[in-house]
């Protein structure tokens, strides 16, 4: 089974099921929004998570091995037309340059790992209207010179 025949089976269960990722991040103590993107196709899980989550949303051993299978991270290259993704894509173009300025001011010469890095959504209430917290937490990795 491939990565996509996997999402959509997950998808299809936990709309069965009536989940919420956040609800199920928390019953199989795991981060919601890692879990999501698992099931989404773009991170592998470790044996023992695949199963839990394959358990979780009653699925088999072939939902199982797509979930421990190393994915592919290809996206499409064109600028999406989601609005919510498209935020977030106006954000980094926006702001990418001056937090590439600020960071490596910070920092110095390297990038930010996506691959040692965890990702927190929060909601906050606010009587002007709810603000949604995005945090990034990714390690530094500086360049090297030889």
């Amino acid at each position: 089974m491939d990565k996509v025949t996997m999402t959509e089976k997950i998808m299809n269960a936990k709309t069965s099921k009536g989940a919420s990722w956040e609800t199920a991040g928390k019953t199989l103590g795991m981060s919601p929004v890692w879990l999501t993107s698992a099931c989404l196709g773009m991170n592998s899980a470790p044996e023992e998570k695949a199963k839990a989550i394959a358990d979780y949303f009653g699925l088999g051993p072939d939902v199982v091995d797509a979930l421990v299978a190393f994915p592919t991270k290809i996206w499409d290259q064109a600028v999406p037309t989601d609005p919510l993704i498209y935020r977030l894509y106006e954000v980094v173009g926006v702001y990418g340059e001056t937090l590439k300025e600020v960071i490596q001011e910070k920092f110095g010469d390297g990038i930010m790992s996506a691959i040692d890095f965890s990702m927190e959504v929060d909601k906050i209430e606010d009587p002007k209207g709810d603000r949604v917290l995005l945090t990034l937490n990714g390690k530094f990795l500086p360049y090297k010179s030889w």
